[in-house]
């Protein structure tokens, strides 16, 4: 991993598992897309005054050339997040799929639906 990474931890504590994951998908994302300039990520426990399950959001803010990619899982709709792992799982997963688009529009793999002549009357 080529890029700084700052992690952090909101409503809880500091979880060194926990951080050496988000470091393993990190790297991935480095080895996906190389030109990644910094990498953040805040992870956060719900306030405890949530009478339901523990649902954890995970913002991850990558910065590569002329552009920021943000990934909130702020408002996660399923229980699976009340598992710190699969919150952490799932943001990473957003965020190498936002890395892949960007990726095919900086190599021009996307088509631009330019205003097209209509095809001439016979």
């Amino acid at each position: 991993m080529d890029f700084p990474l700052d992690i952090s931890f909101r409503n809880m504590d500091p979880s060194p598992a926990v951080e050496t994951r988000i470091r393993e998908k990190a790297a991935k994302l480095g080895r996906l897309y190389n030109r990644i300039i910094g990498c953040s990520v805040v992870v956060e426990a719900p306030h405890r005054h949530q009478h339901k399950g523990k649902l954890y959001s995970v913002h991850i803010d990558l910065s590569v050339p002329g552009k920021d990619l943000v990934v909130d899982r702020a408002k996660p709709l399923d229980h699976a997040h009340e598992d710190v792992y699969v919150a952490v799982r799932d943001a990473f997963n957003a965020a190498g799929r936002r890395l892949e688009d960007h990726a095919r529009r900086m190599r021009g793999d996307v088509k631009n639906h330019n205003a097209t002549t209509p095809p001439p009357a016979e």
